[in-house]
């Protein structure tokens, strides 16, 4: 399970560390792709595969489905941590998430998500400023 929220720094050649209580979890080897709202997503390779097979299920003949799909595992990657907990991000990943310096680390249960520090922030605050609006729908569906 990967909770939390962490900051790190990225070094000159794009490596990010990883939370050391994320480290076991990701020590096999990770997937890093595209996400949503200009984060990157990362994934344990078990819960990557479960998600692939999901996407695979998904009707071609959908323009919708077929825009994910290609967001997702086009910009898909390998990563494994190296022997100081860091993975490297390429280029095409920091360039879609924005990633200069500073970056958020959040963990989200089944997977990790890796944001520009000042984008997370502009995220978070919209996010908490409408969070009775988002509450009360979420209700509406249950929850």
């Amino acid at each position: 399970m990967l909770l939390g929220e962490y900051k790190h720094n990225l070094d000159s050649k794009g490596r990010l560390a990883i939370p050391s209580k994320f480290r076991e979890k990701l020590s096999a080897g990770a997937i890093i792709t595209r996400g949503l709202d200009n984060c990157l997503f990362v994934f344990a390779n078990k819960e990557w595969e479960s998600l692939a097979q999901k996407l695979m299920a998904l009707p071609l003949s959908q323009a919708n489905s077929r825009a994910f799909v290609r967001l997702m595992l086009s910009g898909a990657s390998d990563v494994v941590p190296d022997g100081q907990g860091r993975i490297l991000i390429p280029d095409y990943l920091r360039n879609y998430a924005g990633l200069k310096k500073e970056a958020v680390v959040a963990g989200l249960y089944n997977r990790m998500e890796i944001w520009d520090k000042d984008s997370w922030e502009r995220y978070k605050q919209k996010t908490e400023s409408a969070s009775e609006e988002i509450a009360e729908k979420l209700g509406e569906l249950g929850i």
